[in-house]
């Protein structure tokens, strides 16, 4: 097992993107982050964060200053904090039953508070993957590009 990311890159030690790759070391980091890049045109801000709940480095995706997600490094998968805020919500509980059963869980189970139902989705699958992505063109619409859901049954 893997040291634990915020012990092997604290606050003084910013990783690279590689090093952060190689962590990780999952094709749906790629995917995911290739997916925000081309979609939105945006580029990753490497944080640290002091916050108990998840500590150590993530990367932030804004676009004309709205939050798209925050990824956080795990051994062998990725964390994606997608906030589901008040304007989102209608649109968002259309598309839940399409989702994994795993995101509708997780869904279901977080209260709304500060604005928002704040998602930390464990990106494990394809599926999930996913999931993720239809919710943050939820968030902010891509443009240029045709509009359809591309879920996964």
């Amino acid at each position: 097992m893997k040291k634990v990311w915020h012990e092997l890159y604290p606050g003084n030690l910013e990783p690279s993107f590689e090093k952060i790759e190689a962590y990780i070391d999952n094709a749906l980091w790629t995917e995911m982050n290739d997916f925000l890049a081309d979609t939105y045109s945006v580029t990753p801000q490497l944080v640290f964060s002091r916050c108990s709940a998840q500590p150590g480095w993530n990367i932030k995706y804004k676009k004309n200053g709205k939050s798209l997600c925050t990824l956080y490094p795990m051994d062998g998968y990725f964390i994606a904090l997608v906030v589901i805020g008040t304007k989102e919500m209608t649109e968002t509980e259309i598309l839940l039953p399409l989702l994994s059963e795993y995101t509708r869980d997780l869904f279901n189970s977080v209260s709304f508070s500060a604005g928002g139902r704040w998602l930390m989705i464990n990106i494990t699958s394809e599926r999930v993957l996913n999931d993720v992505k239809e919710l943050i063109k939820i968030r902010v619409r891509p443009k240029g590009k045709k509009q359809e859901n591309k879920v996964l049954k």
